[in-house]
Protein backbone atom coordinates (compact mmCIF):
# COMPACT_ATOMS: atom_id res chain seq x y z
CA UNK A 1 0.00 0.00 0.00
CA UNK A 2 2.69 2.56 0.91
CA UNK A 3 4.68 1.60 -2.32
CA UNK A 4 1.40 2.35 -4.23
CA UNK A 5 1.05 5.49 -2.49
CA UNK A 6 3.96 6.59 -3.70
CA UNK A 7 3.49 5.82 -7.33
CA UNK A 8 0.24 8.08 -6.62
CA UNK A 9 2.18 10.80 -5.64
CA UNK A 10 4.41 10.76 -8.33
CA UNK A 11 2.18 10.31 -11.00
CA UNK A 12 0.25 13.38 -9.35
CA UNK A 13 3.39 15.47 -9.13
CA UNK A 14 4.31 14.81 -12.93
CA UNK A 15 0.32 15.56 -13.92
CA UNK A 16 -0.71 18.40 -12.56
CA UNK A 17 -1.01 21.63 -14.07
CA UNK A 18 1.91 24.23 -14.15
CA UNK A 19 0.41 27.01 -12.14
CA UNK A 20 3.16 29.01 -11.85
CA UNK A 21 4.18 28.65 -15.84
CA UNK A 22 3.31 31.61 -17.99
CA UNK A 23 0.96 30.85 -20.69
CA UNK A 24 3.08 30.44 -24.19
CA UNK A 25 1.91 33.56 -25.74
CA UNK A 26 3.31 35.24 -22.98
CA UNK A 27 6.31 33.61 -22.39
CA UNK A 28 7.31 33.23 -25.81
CA UNK A 29 7.95 29.64 -25.68
CA UNK A 30 6.72 28.04 -28.95
CA UNK A 31 5.57 23.89 -28.06
CA UNK A 32 4.88 23.08 -31.11
CA UNK A 33 6.40 22.16 -34.55
CA UNK A 34 7.96 24.87 -36.51
CA UNK A 35 8.72 24.91 -40.36
CA UNK A 36 12.42 25.16 -40.67
CA UNK A 37 13.28 28.33 -43.29
CA UNK A 38 16.50 27.53 -43.42
CA UNK A 39 15.52 24.81 -46.20
CA UNK A 40 17.25 26.04 -49.33
CA UNK A 41 19.50 27.94 -48.07
CA UNK A 42 23.52 27.12 -47.40
CA UNK A 43 24.62 26.66 -43.47
CA UNK A 44 25.84 28.90 -41.66
CA UNK A 45 28.25 27.19 -40.15
CA UNK A 46 30.91 24.15 -42.03
CA UNK A 47 29.60 21.20 -42.15
CA UNK A 48 31.15 18.26 -40.34
CA UNK A 49 32.54 20.95 -37.80
CA UNK A 50 31.73 21.89 -34.04
CA UNK A 51 31.26 25.84 -33.45
CA UNK A 52 29.93 27.94 -31.30
CA UNK A 53 27.19 30.01 -31.73
CA UNK A 54 24.99 32.40 -29.65
CA UNK A 55 21.09 33.44 -29.39
CA UNK A 56 19.80 36.17 -26.98
CA UNK A 57 16.85 34.57 -25.02
CA UNK A 58 15.46 36.16 -21.91
CA UNK A 59 17.35 39.31 -22.35
CA UNK A 60 20.71 37.30 -22.00
CA UNK A 61 23.77 36.38 -24.88
CA UNK A 62 23.49 32.65 -24.59
CA UNK A 63 25.94 29.75 -26.17
CA UNK A 64 25.46 26.49 -27.35
CA UNK A 65 27.91 24.12 -29.63
CA UNK A 66 26.53 23.24 -32.89
CA UNK A 67 27.47 20.46 -34.96
CA UNK A 68 26.13 20.24 -38.60
CA UNK A 69 26.59 16.51 -40.39
CA UNK A 70 28.92 16.38 -42.79
CA UNK A 71 26.38 15.10 -45.59
CA UNK A 72 24.10 18.15 -44.73
CA UNK A 73 22.31 18.91 -47.50
CA UNK A 74 20.16 21.92 -47.72
CA UNK A 75 17.50 20.24 -49.65
CA UNK A 76 17.18 17.60 -47.11
CA UNK A 77 15.48 17.75 -43.28
CA UNK A 78 17.89 16.58 -40.95
CA UNK A 79 16.85 15.24 -37.43
CA UNK A 80 18.20 17.40 -34.27
CA UNK A 81 19.30 16.05 -31.24
CA UNK A 82 19.91 18.31 -28.32
CA UNK A 83 22.04 16.72 -25.84
CA UNK A 84 22.42 18.94 -22.06
CA UNK A 85 25.39 18.74 -19.79
CA UNK A 86 25.63 17.61 -15.93
CA UNK A 87 26.06 20.11 -12.62
CA UNK A 88 29.22 21.79 -13.67
CA UNK A 89 29.92 20.49 -16.77
CA UNK A 90 30.21 22.27 -20.51
CA UNK A 91 28.83 22.00 -23.82
CA UNK A 92 32.32 20.25 -24.99
CA UNK A 93 32.09 17.42 -22.34
CA UNK A 94 28.42 16.60 -23.70
CA UNK A 95 29.70 16.49 -26.76
CA UNK A 96 32.41 14.07 -26.17
CA UNK A 97 30.18 12.26 -23.74
CA UNK A 98 27.42 11.66 -25.50
CA UNK A 99 29.03 11.47 -28.99
CA UNK A 100 25.94 12.32 -31.35
CA UNK A 101 28.95 14.66 -33.38
CA UNK A 102 29.44 12.76 -36.37
CA UNK A 103 26.00 10.95 -36.80
CA UNK A 104 23.29 11.71 -39.41
CA UNK A 105 22.09 14.17 -37.00
CA UNK A 106 22.25 18.18 -36.44
CA UNK A 107 24.06 18.04 -32.80
CA UNK A 108 23.22 20.77 -30.42
CA UNK A 109 24.73 20.95 -27.27
CA UNK A 110 23.40 23.65 -25.28
CA UNK A 111 25.81 25.84 -22.31
CA UNK A 112 24.01 26.06 -19.46
CA UNK A 113 24.70 29.04 -17.01
CA UNK A 114 26.13 29.47 -13.43
CA UNK A 115 23.83 28.41 -10.87
CA UNK A 116 23.94 29.50 -7.58
CA UNK A 117 27.16 27.18 -6.18
CA UNK A 118 28.86 28.48 -8.83
CA UNK A 119 28.64 25.80 -11.17
CA UNK A 120 26.73 25.70 -14.37
CA UNK A 121 23.50 24.46 -14.28
CA UNK A 122 19.58 23.70 -15.39
CA UNK A 123 16.31 24.97 -14.81
CA UNK A 124 14.51 22.26 -12.20
CA UNK A 125 17.41 22.21 -9.91
CA UNK A 126 17.73 23.31 -6.81
CA UNK A 127 21.21 25.25 -7.67
CA UNK A 128 20.19 26.32 -10.85
CA UNK A 129 20.30 30.36 -11.93
CA UNK A 130 17.02 32.39 -12.51
CA UNK A 131 17.03 32.58 -16.07
CA UNK A 132 14.27 30.10 -18.02
CA UNK A 133 16.21 27.34 -19.87
CA UNK A 134 13.09 26.40 -21.24
CA UNK A 135 12.62 29.43 -22.89
CA UNK A 136 16.67 29.46 -23.86
CA UNK A 137 15.48 26.12 -25.56
CA UNK A 138 12.59 27.58 -27.45
CA UNK A 139 14.72 30.26 -28.89
CA UNK A 140 17.95 28.31 -29.72
CA UNK A 141 15.51 25.70 -31.79
CA UNK A 142 13.68 29.08 -33.39
CA UNK A 143 17.40 30.22 -34.92
CA UNK A 144 18.55 27.42 -35.57
CA UNK A 145 15.88 26.07 -37.64
CA UNK A 146 15.56 29.44 -39.38
CA UNK A 147 19.19 28.82 -40.50
CA UNK A 148 19.29 25.00 -40.75
CA UNK A 149 16.98 22.52 -42.99
CA UNK A 150 15.72 20.73 -39.64
CA UNK A 151 12.55 17.91 -39.77
CA UNK A 152 9.79 19.57 -37.53
CA UNK A 153 8.80 15.94 -36.89
CA UNK A 154 12.34 15.34 -35.71
CA UNK A 155 13.37 17.11 -33.10
CA UNK A 156 14.95 15.61 -29.61
CA UNK A 157 16.36 15.80 -26.67
CA UNK A 158 19.17 13.90 -24.23
CA UNK A 159 20.94 15.25 -21.30
CA UNK A 160 23.33 13.63 -18.65
CA UNK A 161 22.08 14.08 -14.67
CA UNK A 162 21.31 17.43 -14.03
CA UNK A 163 20.71 17.94 -17.95
CA UNK A 164 19.01 14.55 -17.64
CA UNK A 165 16.55 16.57 -15.55
CA UNK A 166 15.81 19.00 -17.52
CA UNK A 167 15.34 16.96 -20.61
CA UNK A 168 12.50 15.31 -18.19
CA UNK A 169 11.00 19.20 -17.50
CA UNK A 170 11.18 19.85 -21.26
CA UNK A 171 9.10 16.63 -21.51
CA UNK A 172 6.97 18.40 -19.41
CA UNK A 173 6.69 22.00 -20.94
CA UNK A 174 7.77 21.35 -25.00
CA UNK A 175 5.89 17.69 -25.96
CA UNK A 176 4.67 19.58 -28.68
CA UNK A 177 7.63 20.38 -30.57
CA UNK A 178 10.03 18.15 -28.70
CA UNK A 179 9.08 14.47 -30.03
CA UNK A 180 11.05 12.38 -27.82
CA UNK A 181 13.39 11.96 -24.60
CA UNK A 182 16.28 10.47 -22.96
CA UNK A 183 17.34 11.13 -20.09
CA UNK A 184 20.57 9.25 -18.60
CA UNK A 185 21.65 9.39 -15.08
CA UNK A 186 18.72 11.71 -14.55
CA UNK A 187 18.36 13.97 -11.39
CA UNK A 188 14.47 14.21 -10.99
CA UNK A 189 14.70 17.45 -8.77
CA UNK A 190 10.92 18.66 -7.47
CA UNK A 191 12.36 22.01 -8.32
CA UNK A 192 11.77 21.00 -11.99
CA UNK A 193 7.90 21.65 -10.86
CA UNK A 194 4.53 20.25 -11.48
CA UNK A 195 4.00 18.78 -15.12
CA UNK A 196 1.20 19.23 -17.73
CA UNK A 197 2.93 17.82 -21.34
CA UNK A 198 0.81 19.22 -24.44
CA UNK A 199 0.72 15.81 -25.61
CA UNK A 200 2.11 11.89 -24.50
CA UNK A 201 5.59 12.42 -24.20
CA UNK A 202 8.16 9.28 -25.48
CA UNK A 203 10.32 8.49 -22.53
CA UNK A 204 13.29 6.50 -23.09
CA UNK A 205 15.74 6.35 -19.48
CA UNK A 206 19.09 4.74 -18.70
CA UNK A 207 20.11 4.72 -14.76
CA UNK A 208 22.96 2.68 -13.14
CA UNK A 209 21.91 0.94 -9.78
CA UNK A 210 25.22 1.99 -8.43
CA UNK A 211 24.90 5.48 -8.98
CA UNK A 212 25.97 7.24 -5.35
CA UNK A 213 25.38 10.86 -7.52
CA UNK A 214 21.26 10.43 -7.99
CA UNK A 215 21.06 7.44 -6.37
CA UNK A 216 18.28 4.29 -8.14
CA UNK A 217 16.70 4.26 -4.68
CA UNK A 218 15.79 7.75 -4.41
CA UNK A 219 17.02 10.64 -1.85
CA UNK A 220 14.38 11.95 -0.12
CA UNK A 221 16.52 14.85 2.17
CA UNK A 222 16.90 16.17 -1.70
CA UNK A 223 13.42 15.79 -2.93
CA UNK A 224 14.64 12.76 -5.30
CA UNK A 225 12.66 10.35 -6.59
CA UNK A 226 13.32 7.00 -6.98
CA UNK A 227 13.60 5.57 -10.60
CA UNK A 228 11.02 3.08 -10.45
CA UNK A 229 8.62 5.68 -9.19
CA UNK A 230 9.87 8.18 -11.45
CA UNK A 231 9.20 5.94 -14.28
CA UNK A 232 5.42 4.29 -12.43
CA UNK A 233 4.72 8.29 -12.84
CA UNK A 234 5.91 8.58 -16.92
CA UNK A 235 4.09 5.39 -17.33
CA UNK A 236 0.57 6.82 -15.42
CA UNK A 237 1.10 9.78 -17.47
CA UNK A 238 0.93 8.13 -20.70
CA UNK A 239 -1.31 5.95 -20.40
CA UNK A 240 0.43 2.78 -20.12
CA UNK A 241 -0.26 -0.55 -18.26
CA UNK A 242 0.78 -0.68 -14.34
CA UNK A 243 3.56 -3.08 -14.82
CA UNK A 244 6.08 -2.68 -17.69
CA UNK A 245 7.82 -6.16 -19.21
CA UNK A 246 10.63 -6.91 -18.37
CA UNK A 247 13.66 -8.39 -20.52
CA UNK A 248 16.61 -9.57 -19.66
CA UNK A 249 19.94 -8.86 -22.07
CA UNK A 250 22.56 -10.18 -20.03
CA UNK A 251 25.31 -8.87 -18.55
CA UNK A 252 23.31 -6.86 -15.66
CA UNK A 253 21.39 -4.82 -18.52
CA UNK A 254 17.66 -4.89 -17.37
CA UNK A 255 14.72 -3.27 -20.09
CA UNK A 256 11.49 -2.48 -19.10
CA UNK A 257 9.05 -1.49 -21.38
CA UNK A 258 5.75 -0.50 -20.17
CA UNK A 259 2.67 -1.34 -22.65
CA UNK A 260 -0.79 -0.22 -24.05
CA UNK A 261 0.86 3.38 -24.10
CA UNK A 262 -0.47 6.57 -25.55
CA UNK A 263 3.58 7.35 -25.43
CA UNK A 264 6.27 4.76 -25.16
CA UNK A 265 7.90 4.40 -21.89
CA UNK A 266 11.04 2.45 -21.57
CA UNK A 267 14.02 1.98 -19.14
CA UNK A 268 17.54 0.39 -19.50
CA UNK A 269 18.58 -0.60 -15.93
CA UNK A 270 22.33 -1.27 -15.37
CA UNK A 271 23.88 -3.46 -12.88
CA UNK A 272 27.04 -1.86 -10.92
CA UNK A 273 27.04 1.07 -13.52
CA UNK A 274 27.85 4.57 -11.37
CA UNK A 275 26.68 7.74 -12.53
CA UNK A 276 27.58 7.50 -15.79
CA UNK A 277 27.04 7.78 -19.64
CA UNK A 278 26.94 4.23 -20.43
CA UNK A 279 29.62 3.57 -22.99
CA UNK A 280 31.80 0.49 -24.27
CA UNK A 281 34.61 2.35 -24.74
CA UNK A 282 36.20 4.78 -22.34
CA UNK A 283 34.56 8.73 -22.09
CA UNK A 284 34.95 11.07 -19.99
CA UNK A 285 32.71 10.26 -17.27
CA UNK A 286 34.66 6.44 -16.96
CA UNK A 287 37.53 4.90 -17.73
CA UNK A 288 35.80 1.66 -17.30
CA UNK A 289 33.39 0.48 -20.30
CA UNK A 290 29.98 -0.52 -19.94
CA UNK A 291 28.35 -3.33 -20.96
CA UNK A 292 26.55 -1.05 -23.22
CA UNK A 293 26.06 1.92 -25.16
CA UNK A 294 23.99 4.29 -24.45
CA UNK A 295 23.99 6.58 -27.51
CA UNK A 296 22.94 4.08 -30.48
CA UNK A 297 19.69 3.21 -28.16
CA UNK A 298 18.85 6.72 -27.93
CA UNK A 299 19.15 7.39 -31.37
CA UNK A 300 17.12 4.00 -32.79
CA UNK A 301 14.84 5.31 -30.30
CA UNK A 302 14.62 8.53 -31.58
CA UNK A 303 14.21 7.37 -35.27
CA UNK A 304 11.07 5.32 -34.28
CA UNK A 305 9.26 8.14 -32.44
CA UNK A 306 9.03 11.18 -34.54
CA UNK A 307 6.03 13.62 -33.83
CA UNK A 308 3.04 12.43 -35.18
Amino acid sequence: MRARRLVIAVAAAITGTLLAAPAATASGIVDFPVPSAGCGHPAPVPAGQSVTRTVTSGGLTRSYLLHVPADYRPDRPDPLVLSFHGHGRTAEYQEELSGFSGRSVIAVYPQGLTGTDGESAWTGAPYSAAADDVLFTSDLLNQVQRELCVDPRRVFAAGKSNGGGFTGVLACRLSGRIAAFAPVSGAFYPQGGECHPSRPAPVLDFHGTADATIPYAGDPARGLPSIPDWLAGWASLDGCAAEPVVRDLGDGVRVERWRSCDADVVHYRVEGLGHDWPSTAPNPDSDVPSVIDATPVILRFFSAHPLR
